[in-house]
């Protein structure tokens, strides 16, 4: 029987972050599900909440989770820290932080879109290094914790328009990486690497080239539900057992 644990997921209102909220809430979790969007936020917990009250009313063990909700921006570190200190003063600890808040706005280097440079910089890689520099302390005082980033395939590999993007998704999986060895013994450090996943990521881009690229190399998708049952089986393993690295795509997707 899996047992509850107190998870803030970032980057919660949509694609994979709504999907880990679901997940994890179906698997009894509690969830703090966290993202600037407030009304997605509200639709999702009374979501998460009607379909705990059809499993309770179905004596089903499962579907028995909470969410609760949080608006924030992963970029203003004085909010994270105070989403994390709130968390530990009401539920007692934090067991859990899913690093998934994040954007990709894909372009050439040409086409100079600094400003979307900037953001993919303070979303993916300051978002995660703030996530870090609020939760770990609790970890160390508890003893214990898990932290999961949630990559991508772009931190492994470079296409034209994906420079920028590629360069914040490395970061994200170097940074877990130096603190998987780093950290105390009992803290937990999972690195999730998604391919093509069903998501409203490529809306937000702007750059043509990139537009029209996105919509012949997405032809291939898998759901975010895929990356919420990976979650799901890191966070729910034994504690003396650590998944490091997932690399997780649709099988027809090369590279």
């Amino acid at each position: 029987m899996t047992t509850s644990k107190v998870v803030l997921v970032t980057g919660a209102s949509s694609g994979i972050g709504a999907a880990v909220v679901r997940r994890l809430a179906a698997d009894g979790h509690h969830v703090v599900a966290a993202a600037r969007r407030r009304t997605r936020l509200d639709a999702l917990a009374a979501e998460a909440a009607e379909a705990a009250g059809a499993a309770g009313a179905a004596g089903a063990r499962e579907g028995t989770g909470s969410v609760e909700v949080a608006e924030l921006d992963v970029a203003d570190r004085a909010a994270v820290t105070a989403l994390v200190d709130r968390i530990r003063t009401d539920h007692g600890r934090l067991d859990v932080l899913v690093a998934n808040a994040g954007v990709m706005l894909l372009s050439r280097l040409d086409a100079g879109l600094v400003d979307e440079w900037d953001r993919m910089l303070d979303v993916n890689v300051r978002g995660l290094l703030n996530g870090i520099a609020a939760a770990l302390p609790a970890f160390r005082d508890q003893g214990a914790g898990h932290l999961v980033s949630i990559a991508s395939v772009g931190a492994h590999e470079v296409v034209p328009t994906s420079a920028v993007y590629s360069a914040t998704k490395h970061a994200v999986w170097a940074i877990t990486e130096g603190l998987r060895q780093e950290a105390d013994p009992g803290i937990r450090v999972s690195t999730i690497s998604p391919g093509v996943v069903e998501s409203e990521l490529a809306e937000h881009i702007t750059d043509p080239h990139a537009q029209a690229a996105m919509r012949t190399y997405r032809a291939a998708s898998i759901p975010p539900e895929a990356i919420a049952a990976t979650v799901a089986f890191a966070i729910d393993q034994p504690d003396d057992v650590d998944v490091n690295e997932v690399i997780v795509r649709p099988t027809r997707q090369r590279p």
